[in-house]
């Protein structure tokens, strides 16, 4: 698995899973539950998670779209 986006903004999880979606890729995504508890306040980031292989091909979607991942290079 590998982390392909990490935001507090639960928009940019929305729009990059129906992207995602759109394209036959399985995603993953980590967090949701502690962003509730949290109150979404920003403190916790969610985090979506592909499989190696879709890799390359989802974070090619996600800069298409110009959603910025949040990972440091």
């Amino acid at each position: 698995m590998k982390e392909i986006l990490r935001t507090t903004d639960p928009l940019d999880i929305t729009f990059a899973t129906a992207l995602l979606k759109g394209e036959g890729i399985r995603y993953y995504t980590l967090g949701d539950h502690m962003a509730v508890l949290e109150g979404s306040t920003g403190l916790f980031p969610r985090r979506l998670m592909v499989a190696d292989e879709d890799a390359f091909i989802a974070e090619a979607v996600l800069r298409d779209n110009e959603i910025d991942s949040g990972l440091e290079t």
